[in-house]
């Protein structure tokens, strides 16, 4: 098997970020809608409305940004960020002041 299809720079890291309004029950079901189609699309929370998708591959990751694109909203602010495996790897996060360790999702098989 080719080492190449998993190298830490292939692998991509799709983050979708966003800012709905929720002032009217319309404008609440749009940012609900919102996310349960992105999450059905296999993202999960980072943060509260912060999103992230991995992604086999740069072209893979295309197709998921693709979608993300297709359902936009009416009203808001998004935005979509594509990065390498190793990019995500040297990310920091903390609760409060204490470091904290960022759970990597488990190994995606791919099926032909």
């Amino acid at each position: 098997m080719n080492n190449e299809r998993f190298s830490e720079y292939r692998i991509m890291w799709v983050l979708v970020f966003f800012d709905l309004p929720t002032e009217t029950k319309k404008e609440r079901k749009a940012y609900a809608d919102f996310r349960k189609k992105i999450m059905k699309d296999g993202f999960t929370m980072f943060q509260f409305s912060i999103y992230m998708r991995h992604c086999a591959s740069r072209e893979n990751a295309e197709v998921h940004i693709k979608r993300v694109k297709s359902i936009l909203p009416e009203y808001g602010d998004i935005g979509i960020l594509c990065i390498t495996d190793k990019q995500f790897g040297e990310i920091e996060v903390f609760h409060s002041q204490k470091p904290a360790k960022v759970e990597q999702p488990c190994q995606q098989l791919e099926l032909f």
